[in-house]
């Protein structure tokens, strides 16, 4: 694995769980937003995104359109080990990352105290490939939603916005977020969840574009950004 100043060599005997570093005088893997004075310690077995430099534009860019304001709440859906959390927790009241993996989830809190930000990012773990209306108003109301899913898109997420636009009734007082971000490695799942916010949830979609993450390959990074209409 290439760190930022160097290369360290894993060894792996069986299952993820027995990953070990080959020199354990090694520095600690990690790699660095600098915009946002970030630095994400990971393991081997941890989602990361392969393109550093690139990563650095990404989460840029998506933060800039998210544009999020000191005093509001943001929602960080799929989030990872924090690669969209903590940055925005700079800049936000409160962030809430969810994700489906524990181990994630245990790692994003430690990058959130390794960076002093645990007093602003919070984290939680669940199946987000199983939502319904009542499980969005559990996680409480926020001005702005990140999502970032993997392959597979976040159709259970739309799906339960789009549900609660319709019936209002099936989440009592809770509200929609104002703007989303949705960052996607498969136009196909992005563009099917599109349909499902600009036509049944209640959005217009403002602005969309690519990052290539992956040259010289048929995969590219898509960004949408959604506001709520009315």
């Amino acid at each position: 694995f290439a760190a930022e100043h160097g290369v360290q060599w894993w060894l792996q005997a069986k299952g993820p769980d027995t990953v070990k570093l080959l020199d354990e005088a090694s520095p600690q893997l990690a790699y660095t937003l600098p915009e946002f004075g970030i630095t994400m310690p990971f393991k081997p077995t941890d989602f990361t995104q392969v393109n550093h430099h690139i990563n650095r534009v990404l989460v840029g860019r998506a933060l800039r359109l998210l544009a999020v304001q000191p005093h509001e709440r943001v929602i960080d859906w799929f989030c990872g080990l924090g690669n969209f959390t903590l940055p925005l927790a700079r800049t936000a009241r409160e962030v809430l990352g969810i994700e489906g993996s524990e181990a994630l989830v245990q790692r994003s809190r430690e990058n959130a105290h390794f960076n002093g930000l645990d007093h602003k990012a919070t984290f939680a773990a669940r199946n987000l490939f199983e939502l319904a209306p009542a499980d969005l108003a559990a996680y409480g109301p926020a001005e702005r939603w990140l999502i970032d899913p993997p392959r597979e898109g976040a159709f259970a997420l739309a799906k339960a916005l789009a549900d609660v636009h319709q019936d209002p009734s099936l989440a009592p007082g809770w509200q929609p977020p104002q703007r989303i971000v949705y960052v996607s490695c498969n136009p196909a799942t992005l563009a099917r969840d599109a349909g499902l916010l600009v036509h049944q949830a209640g959005y217009r979609c403002t602005a969309a574009g690519a990052v290539n993450m992956f040259p010289h390959t048929a995969h590219v990074e898509s960004m949408a950004v959604f506001e709520r209409v009315g």
